[in-house]
């Protein structure tokens, strides 16, 4: 009995402590995170302006439909306008419409049925099915749910009535238009700094996976975690990959229905992100095209698979002129006036492609495995090549 109280209090003593750790690395990361927000622009900051401006169009929505107006059901202006305060302009306005869809067909129907029926149980049986399966219509988006909202808000509070039921809609109305004009108005959210970060973490992860590869080829290291770990990396490149088209979508998005974008206060997103986009897809497949060769080469078991060191130092020179070449080319397409170094790598990369076809072609074998693995090596080099000398050459 004694042994298992004692097992259960170091068992809760372990939970609370691991709880702690938990609770101070959260409490750190906020920390770090209010820092940035602080000392310059990023995700955080925007995050907090977001925030700032969400309850600034709560505040104007209520002054002016409770305070000033004194309106029946003042509390819907700050609900929706404290909602459509979204991440782009072109949101609001598309979630805003939706929304008021949403709210009016519901408050409508509430209504109707309610002074038809004359009984909220039994009002509530029939509404409320009927706005949950219209909260799935495609056209009203993540906003259906407020279908519901709107037919709950009729039913649970007060009587029925059609004048209550319109100043409901009235300042849904009114609340929608004061979160937009907010959201459009004071600091409309741009997010081509995230994007064009986001396209420069999936370049240099890229660059380092490809340089470690290198190294290891060069060395002559080829071990199985290694080699495996390299693998695990360019595999989760493709995520990064992802994330970035995924970021430069959502900036162009941004862009919709945005007066910043007539001021020219950032560049737009234009082609060069797709040229990034477009390299870094080629570059994160065959990536992995080249660790996985290596990963198989040196997990089995006959070892004459592997590459010759002359041949493994051949290609450790072609991995790390594009390593190089990828490095440049981002900072080319962001800014950076690195056009003539781009240019004299992409000439070296196209003569250290050559070198390697000329080596792996004077490398004769009877071993299948073995020419296989060149086989392989050489096609990864090609297609990589391809699409970044396609993509670098002015």
């Amino acid at each position: 009995m004694r042994c298992g109280r004692g097992a259960a209090v170091r068992a809760v003593g372990h939970a609370v402590r691991r709880a702690g750790q938990v609770l101070r690395l959260d409490l750190s990361a906020a920390v770090r995170s209010a820092r940035r927000a602080w000392a310059e622009p990023g995700r955080e900051r925007d995050l907090v302006v977001q925030a700032l401006k969400a309850a600034l169009a709560a505040w104007v929505a209520w002054m002016i439909a409770g305070w000033w107006l004194h309106a029946p059901v003042a509390f819907v202006a700050p609900w929706v306008a404290v909602v459509l305060v979204e991440s782009t302009v072109y949101r609001s306005l598309a979630h805003g419409l939706q929304q008021l869809a949403a709210i009016t067909t519901g408050t409508v129907t509430a209504t109707a049925v309610g002074l038809l029926v004359h009984s909220t149980a039994v009002t509530m049986a029939v509404v409320l099915p009927a706005a949950m399966l219209l909260g799935h219509w495609r056209r009203l988006g993540s906003q259906g749910i407020y279908a519901a909202t709107g037919a709950l808000f009729v039913l649970t509070n007060g009587a029925v009535t059609v004048a209550t039921s319109a100043d409901r809609i009235a300042a849904a109305l009114f609340g929608a238009g004061v979160g937009i004009a907010v959201n459009a108005l004071v600091r409309p959210p741009l997010y081509l700094r995230d994007t064009r970060a986001v396209l420069r973490d999936a370049t240099e992860e890229a660059h380092d996976i490809l340089h470690e590869v290198a190294d290891g080829l060069a060395r002559g290291r080829w071990e199985t975690e290694e080699a495996s770990a390299w693998h695990d990396r360019a595999l989760r490149l493709h995520q990064l990959v992802d994330q970035a088209r995924s970021t430069v979508e959502w900036s162009r998005e941004s862009l919709r229905a945005n007066v910043r974008r007539r001021t020219g206060a950032l560049p737009l997103p234009g082609k060069g992100y797709d040229d990034a986009l477009a390299v870094l897809d080629y570059a994160a497949v065959h990536t992995a095209g080249v660790t996985r060769t290596v990963l198989e080469a040196v997990t089995e078991e006959r070892a004459a698979r592997r590459p010759h060191p002359e041949l493994a130092l051949s290609y450790a020179r072609f991995l790390y002129r594009t390593a190089r070449a990828l490095r440049l080319y981002s900072h080319s397409r962001f800014g950076d006036d690195c056009e003539d170094e781009l240019r004299t790598e992409v000439a070296g990369l196209r003569d250290t492609l050559g070198t390697l076809r000329r080596d792996l072609a004077r490398s004769t074998t009877d071993d299948p495995d073995e020419v296989a693995t060149y086989g392989a090596l050489l096609t990864q080099a090609n297609r990589l090549a391809d699409q970044l000398l396609a993509s670098a050459t002015p």
